[in-house]
């Protein structure tokens, strides 16, 4: 089982670092969704502390991946049975990439804005990415909000494009 990705299969390095991005972002949707409509009281307030680190890692993978690409090109993509379902793919997947980046960018923003640090488990502190500012925070979090409702929308398409494709694409990301 290589590391590297070949021009017909994925490497193990990849296929971990997406089954580990993939695990991660649903979780954190779900861990979103609940922080957003719990009453916030003392015992509850090391799940913020969580979101935020688990947050940081799931970017700092996403740049491991990039980096990982530019080392080890992934393979093409095998076509459709119909052209459109490539370009929602391609679309889907540029999606990705660009929320994977904004969603914890603009939640370090609206931390940052409320005056609250970003402590990467009770161990690093990251600097703030704006100024303390109501009209920051509210905007910041706003923003996070349609984007993780948005980055929610890329999981469903790509898990159902994923899973009714019949040409081995899954099975490339399972096996290699």
């Amino acid at each position: 089982m290589s590391a590297l990705n070949t021009e017909s299969s994925f490497g193990w390095v990849t296929r971990a670092i997406h089954w580990a991005m993939a695990l991660g972002v649903i979780a954190m949707l779900g861990l979103g969704s609940y922080i957003a409509r719990m009453e916030v009281g003392m015992s509850n307030l090391w799940l913020f502390g969580l979101h935020k680190s688990i947050g940081v890692v799931l970017l700092a993978l996403l740049i491991l991946r990039l980096i990982w690409h530019l080392a080890s090109p992934p393979p093409r993509s095998l076509p459709a049975d119909t052209p459109w379902k490539d370009s929602a793919a391609r679309w889907v997947h540029r999606s990705f990439y660009v929320l994977l980046i904004a969603v914890p960018l603009s939640g370090w923003v609206g931390s940052g804005a409320s005056g609250l640090d970003v402590v990467i488990f009770e161990r690093f502190t990251l600097p703030p990415l704006a100024p303390t500012s109501e009209a920051w925070e509210s905007s910041a979090f706003a923003v996070h909000f349609v984007l993780t409702k948005l980055l929610a929308l890329c999981v469903v398409l790509h898990v159902a494009g994923a899973l009714t494709r019949r040409d081995g694409t899954l099975r490339r990301m399972v096996r290699g």
